[in-house]
């Protein structure tokens, strides 16, 4: 098993691609050893290596976020745990739990369907494969006086650059299809 690594914008954050699907469905962030807990026997491995302080999966690839030690001692260890998990044959995800959590709620006035699903249907087929590519995921989670609420995983958080993505990139973008959107915020 070959697995590739790439850098993001995020110095914080490096990309891994096993060469396979990671998951099929949706995507999982954790941001703590207690947050994986039992629901990914991967991410739970992950976090047992010092420094290690982020697992994102997306469809193909798999992004960790570290503090302290620089790359060069750390992803010796991460690419020997993923390959482990891999060649082990042993899920991603324990249970039933696949993709993302439910508990992220969208909110939005009533009258304001058709723009919210202008808005999705722009952040499917544009910025979602982007920010894919660099490690990352955004989604929807609001739309209120004019203000598009989008929660950002993977490499996109705490990314030095996010700011002029959401601001530059994101919001430009919205604002030229949809003229009812004033400004972008994460959330």
């Amino acid at each position: 098993m070959f697995i590739q690594t790439e850098s993001t914008p995020n110095p914080a954050t490096l990309k891994f691609l096993p060469g396979k699907v990671v998951m099929d469905r949706g995507t999982a962030d954790y941001r703590s050893a207690e947050e994986a807990g039992k629901a990914s026997p991967l991410a739970a491995k992950l976090f047992g290596i010092p420094g290690v302080t982020g697992v994102f999966y997306g469809y193909d690839f798999i992004t960790i976020s570290k503090d302290g030690p620089d790359w060069q001692h750390l992803k010796p260890a991460v690419l020997g745990t993923i390959m482990e998990h891999f060649m082990s044959g042993a899920p991603i995800l324990s249970g039933q739990n696949g993709g993302e959590p439910v508990s992220d709620e969208e909110f939005f006035e009533a009258g304001d369907e058709t723009i919210v699903a202008t808005i999705k249907e722009l952040l499917e087929s544009r910025v979602r494969p982007a920010v894919a590519q660099d490690g990352g995921d955004i989604t929807f989670r609001g739309f209120r006086d004019g203000k598009v609420f989008l929660h950002m995983k993977g490499a996109c958080a705490g990314c030095p650059s996010s700011t002029a993505t959401l601001k530059h990139g994101i919001q430009n973008l919205l604002r030229h299809f949809v003229p009812e959107v004033r400004e972008v915020e994460a959330v």
